[in-house]
């Protein structure tokens, strides 16, 4: 500014720069800000480069990013290109200045603010719509690899006879398009709007025309451009009713074209689609006419139209044609969508055959019992209950535990024959380290050791009701050949860990002391580099790891260590099973994962929700075994991929298993090299592959209505089934069992996954579904369903459950059992047909005493009409099928459930059994007594007298016995023997309490 006078001028003030080496040490520490903000950024995905490197998937990686990466420069581009010329055009296109009115006028303050930085905004829009525009369109990289790698399905839909590959593949893309042409369109003229406004081209207020020429061409050109999409989106509407969701017949999700849509809706799309390619024109022609009065006449009717055609008379078809004669009318869409959805779930081979439920009359016993042995291997372990009592026997150290559920597989005993087996792994629990610092948690202790695993059909022969180990001890040792016992990668595996370096690991301990070890193994990521160990002190927020001296040549970085998260990260195009198994496969502990391809674009096919239909009481108790969906609500699943992760170096291995799978060949189009063919599956790791458990439930929910194949019975309701909740955790659905058996049309066992379904509404039985889970069998997978008469009230779990409670004999021997504060805990109810009937097994536990050590003492078993409570599964078959009577008491020394296998009581357990012979008879002379006279306390005061006496005596008599025979047993772990001794004092004080 010039000095305009009016005092002293004094000498000028002189602000000295900076000095060079200020300056040079501001545009340091600039550029140093610059470049952390860079190295954060790069930092995560430096890691994620690394981590899928070390897995050798690093394919997966870079096909996901630069997919993502040309999605977001590709549509971002688009999409400010788009706004941007619009803007551009339209401050273009504004008309000269001219007398200003005083709307102009006070729009000519935002028009010079604006002035000088016209172009740093026009920049800042649209970088800002583009950079919106980009991160949404990159996160369709799965409907892109989809649509551009698509196989043909080779099945075409009823109505438009197009494959199946259209609705999977190209239709969501179609959408995505459709939908970003809408945000652009609506973006742009929303822009354009606002800058004829500004500057002049629109008025509001103004006297005369209401906008100028030019903006009515731009803008009727934008209206027309968003009406013709509307026309591309009527017709792909027309498609999308093949795919549609509706609540019919009380069936939610029902998917496809009812009568009203191919009669009503379909027409309808057709003629809007007509209507607004007419309207579009006549928005497009306003570049000549420079009028909007057709395409707004046009916009009006198809507007008008929408209304009358695509609302009102659908529901006026709906009414009056469909309502009068519904069942008739909607049988032949009904059909279909019965064989599609039976076909998308691959349910329509599955096999059903009419079972009576009840054995016919004079069936001959003897030979039923002799059928019992062979018709079923009747697992009495629990993989739900037991785990405590691995836990108690097992864990050794408490930085070792076993998971909640423990897991169901086959194994071959002695003699060579094939042992349905309880295993766990003796996996690292970092709560349990002595003593929590960052050394220990993530140098020291950083692995779990060995596998332990039971016979699931018997129980020790040493301890009563305990499991019988065939792999025990640390190291464990057994009928398993020998293997690498280390676990460095398992469900329980959650913190990482930094191995091979200087620090050495605890690997176990022994009687002699400690043993060390340092990982031998080549997963993980090398942190010999500095600027990596940088970006893992970053990622994990541990500065430590940049600087710690227990970092050096050869360490390595361990994490996203459970098996899961591990196939999830090399497949994120797959759906994982809930329940991850180990299995010694081939020298080597090996988690198992089943993985499933799915869409939820297969016509129509009813949808089902994966979390809901899953979900039972083993996912309430343990939330590790929920399954792991990248699309939770689905009407297509195959079991495509098996995949194994090796619990000592993580490798990940996924191997091609449905070979026919159009979705499967698509993603390998998509990844190549990632999956391993069939033919790559050793005979070892074959044996012990199964029937996934997640995918049963889904398939057994869809056969609650889509094992009826006639529409006419489909539409009525009358057949439809329901999962019954788990009669031993209520509110929960039962979940199904694995179980080496045979159907009825089956000539010997066979590995299978079996469930139960009862009739809606109510608790006897509807159905028996099992399904050949072995994978060796020529018949894998083949659903077969025991359909039982509606008309007969067979009983179900429930009602059976409900028999066993309310039987007074049961009872009393319950309450002889729960004597103190001991626990009675109920195991898996199995079903087994048998004989024309339905066996049912139930093992019960008790457990004891402020203890956590759940032992097998009694079995349950209920076949037709006769129920029986034994101390075995031998003796109580026996006493079902009339071979022997059934015993008055519990037996607190046989082995509680052995197959029939029990051992000789110890001496002194003759007095026991007497004792609580007269206990159980002093109790139901107490009901008696009062069933008799409930004012007689008399009668009731002496046989509760007469109780007290009798467990006085077994309890005495009990202790002797048991201080005999624990002085008797030798050799053995020094854990287990010190964990008995506890037991039994336990054991000794509840019954002198009592």
């Amino acid at each position: 500014m010039p000095d305009r006078g009016g005092g002293p001028t004094g000498p000028r003030i002189r602000v000295g720069r900076p000095s060079r080496r200020v300056r040079t040490l501001l545009m340091t520490l600039g550029v140093l800000a610059v470049l952390a903000m860079l190295f954060v950024m790069f930092a995560g995905y430096w890691t994620d480069w690394l981590w899928y490197r070390s897995v050798h998937y690093s394919s997966v990686f870079t096909t996901t990013l630069w997919t993502k990466i040309g999605l977001f420069f590709v549509f971002g581009l688009l999409m400010a290109l788009a706004v941007g010329i619009n803007i551009w055009l339209a401050h273009r296109l504004r008309p000269p200045l001219s007398a200003m009115s005083m709307e102009q006028q006070s729009l000519d303050r935002y028009r010079m603010g604006i002035a000088p930085y016209k172009k740093w905004v026009l920049l800042a829009v649209t970088v800002l719509v583009g950079l919106i525009a980009g991160a949404s369109a990159s996160g369709q990289w799965r409907t892109w690899l989809l649509w551009v790698n698509g196989v043909p399905f080779h099945v075409k839909d009823p109505q438009f006879h197009m494959d199946v590959s259209f609705y999977a593949f190209d239709l969501p893309w179609y959408r995505f398009l459709l939908s970003f042409g809408f945000a652009a369109t609506v973006i742009s003229l929303v822009a354009a709007a606002l800058v004829h406004y500004l500057y002049g081209g629109l008025r509001v207020t103004s006297p005369g025309a209401r906008a100028t020429g030019a903006a009515t061409g731009h803008l009727s050109v934008l209206l027309g451009i968003f009406v013709a999409l509307k026309a591309v989106a009527y017709w792909l509407d027309r498609y999308g009713l093949a795919v549609k969701s509706s609540d019919f017949k009380a069936t939610a999700n029902w998917t496809g074209l009812r009568y009203v849509d191919a009669h009503a809706y379909l027409p309808a799309k057709t003629i809007l689609f007509c209507i607004a390619a007419i309207c579009a024109v006549l928005f497009f022609a306003t570049l000549w006419r420079r009028t909007w009065q057709l395409p707004v006449i046009g916009f009006g009717l198809m507007v008008l139209s929408a209304i009358l055609i695509g609302g009102l008379y659908p529901a006026i078809v709906q009414k009056f044609q469909v309502q009068p004669n519904e069942q008739a009318k909607e049988a032949p869409y009904i059909e279909k969508n019965i064989e599609a959805t039976r076909k998308a779930y691959g349910l329509d081979d599955s096999e059903v055959t009419e079972y009576t439920g009840e054995a016919p009359k004079g069936a001959d016993r003897k030979q039923l019992r002799a059928d019992a042995e062979t018709t079923a291997s009747l697992r009495l372990l629990d993989p739900n209950v037991v785990s405590p009592t691995f836990q108690q026997l097992q864990k050794v150290k408490d930085y070792y535990s076993f998971p909640a559920t423990l897991d169901v597989d086959r194994y071959k005993t002695k003699d060579g024959k094939e042992q349905d087996t309880v295993i766990g792994l003796r996996e690292l629990n970092v709560s349990g380290i002595p003593e929590h610092n960052w050394i220990n948690d993530h140098f020291k202790y950083t692995h779990g050791y060995g596998a332990v695993a039971a016979k699931g059909t018997t129980t020790s022969t040493t301890r009563r009701g305990a499991p019988d180990f065939i792999e025990e001890d640390l190291p464990s040792k057994g009928l398993l050949p020998k293997y690498e016992q280390r676990i460095y990668y398992g469900e329980k595996t959650t913190q990482y860990s930094i191995v091979g370096g200087p620090q050495k690991e605890l690997d176990r301990s022994t009687d002699k002391g400690e043993k060390t070890y340092r990982y031998q193994g080549d997963s993980g990521v090398k942190l010999s580099n500095p600027i990596t160990r940088a970006a893992y002190a970053l990622t994990f927020s541990e500065p430590q790891i940049l600087y710690s001296g227990a970092i050096g040549d050869g360490s390595r970085i361990l994490y996203n260590r459970t098996p899961k998260e591990r196939v999830e990260a090399v497949a994120p195009w797959l759906t994982i099973d809930g329940d991850a198994y180990p299995a010694v496969v081939d020298g080597r502990i090996k988690w198992i994962i089943d993985a499933y391809t799915t869409t939820d674009g297969y016509p129509y096919a009813s949808r089902t929700t994966l979390g809901d239909t899953t979900a039972d009481s083993l996912n309430d108790t343990d939330g590790e075994r929920s399954v792991v969906a990248q699309q939770n609500k689905v009407n297509y699943i195959r079991n495509s991929v098996k995949a194994t992760v090796d619990a000592y170096d993580g490798k990940v291995t996924l191997y091609e298993w449905d070979t026919k799978d159009p979705v499967l060949k698509t993603w390998k189009k998509a990844f190549p090299g990632t999956v391993k063919p069939k033919s790559a599956i050793s005979d070892d790791l074959m044996q012990h592959l199964r029937y996934p458990q997640d995918l049963f439930k889904v398939q057994r929910e869809l056969l609650t209505r889509y094992h009826v194949t006639n529409p006419v019975t489909f539409y009525s309701g009358s057949e439809v089934w329901q999962v019954p909740d788990d009669p031993t955790n209520k509110g929960n659905a039962v979940p199904p069992y694995y179980l080496s058996m045979k159907m009825p049309d089956q000539k010997a066992q066979t590995f299978s996954l079996t469930t139960t379904l009862t009739p809606k509404g109510r608790d006897n039985l509807g159905a028996f579904v099992a399904v050949d889970a072995d994978s060796e069998s020529s018949e894998y997978g083949k659903i077969r369903i025991l359909r039982l008469p509606s008309t007969t009230g067979v009983a179900g779990p429930q009602l059976v459950q409900a028999n066993f409670n309310s039987d007074d004999k049961i009872a009393g021997k319950l309450n002889i059992l729960k004597r103190g504060d001991s626990e009675i805990e109920y195991g898996n109810l199995l079903t087994v047909p048998l004989g024309g009937g339905l066996l049912y097994v139930e093992p019960v536990y008790l457990r004891g005493a402020s203890t956590d050590l759940p032992l097998l003492r009694q079995v349950l078993v209920s076949y037709g009409n006769k129920t029986a409570f034994e101390d075995s599964l031998s003796k109580a078959l026996d006493v079902v099928f009339g071979q022997s009577e059934p015993s008055d008491t519990p037996s607190d020394d046989q082995d509680g459930g052995g197959g029939g296998d029990t051992t000789k009581p110890p001496a002194g357990d003759a007095t026991v059994e007497q004792a609580l012979k007269d206990a159980a008879k002093a109790y139901q002379d107490a009901q008696d007594a009062l069933k008799k006279d409930p004012q007689d306390w008399t009668a009731y005061g002496k046989a509760q007298k007469a109780l007290k006496d009798a467990l006085d005596r077994a309890a005495k008599a009990e202790a002797e016995a048991a201080k005999k025979n624990g002085q008797s047993q030798g050799g053995g772990q020094q854990d287990q023997k010190q964990s008995q001794s506890a037991d039994d004092k336990a054991e000794k004080a509840r019954r002198e309490d009592t």
